[in-house]
């Protein structure tokens, strides 16, 4: 069973789904989200293991993100990665830890994770690292970044080819643009837009928007003319 907290939700606000068995965990988390986006509403979903988590987010298809805890009692954090991955590539991840890790970073990110946060940080280095990561970036723990170099093997052995509305819309991605903005400009469906993204994910042989933008850039993608 899932649960649904946070205020009723407009078309350009955010929604997060927090996956963690231990409901105060949840619900601290969706206490502190509330504070994400000071202009937007925050939705928050909770989900106490994968099995509903993926329940979840087959039934939202305008998710935001996934805050994820490492620590599963059906899952750990790197098998759930492997399943989003491969049914939902456009949905950014964070993965969530109570242990300051190192390993446990390089190797969820190197999987496709858009972020890695211990549970020890403070509530506003949450909210920050959460909007870096909603802004398309990639966030790790500060302490373990220059220590810990992640390297993001590239798979792609040559260029891809597009369509021109898949072209659109990894220019529209190149710029920062959120799906739902994404959508917006090209009046295209959200489920449309993610499966754009999905192809030019699989084309440029990554998992996330970020490692697609290095891509296009090493490949001469840019803005066009």
């Amino acid at each position: 069973m899932g649960y649904i907290v946070g205020t009723a939700v407009g078309v350009n606000d955010v929604k997060i789904l927090v996956v963690d068995d231990h409901a105060l965990v949840r619900e601290g988390l969706s206490h502190v989200l509330q504070g994400l986006m000071p202009d937007e509403a925050t939705e928050v979903l909770q989900a106490p293991n994968c099995a509903t988590a993926f329940d979840l987010v087959n039934a939202h298809a305008d998710l935001d993100l996934v805050l994820l805890d490492y620590h599963l009692p059906d899952m750990n954090g790197l098998a759930a990665l492997t399943v989003l991955g491969k049914e939902h590539p456009e949905l950014p991840v964070v993965i969530l830890s109570g242990l300051a890790n190192p390993s446990i970073m390089q190797r969820v990110l190197a999987q496709g994770a858009v972020g890695f946060i211990t549970k020890s940080c403070l509530s506003e280095d949450l909210l920050q690292a959460l909007r870096l990561v909603l802004s398309g970036e990639i966030y790790s723990a500060p302490e373990f970044v220059q220590a810990y170099p992640v390297e993001h093997p590239l798979v792609t052995t040559g260029p891809p080819v597009f369509t021109p509305r898949q072209e659109e819309v990894l220019h529209l991605l190149l710029d920062g643009c959120s799906n739902r903005e994404i959508s917006d400009k090209l009046c295209l469906s959200d489920e449309t837009i993610k499966n754009h993204i999905t192809s030019i994910l699989r084309n440029f042989g990554v998992t996330t928007r970020t490692q697609a933008a290095l891509e296009a850039n090493r490949w001469g993608y840019g803005k066009p003319a």
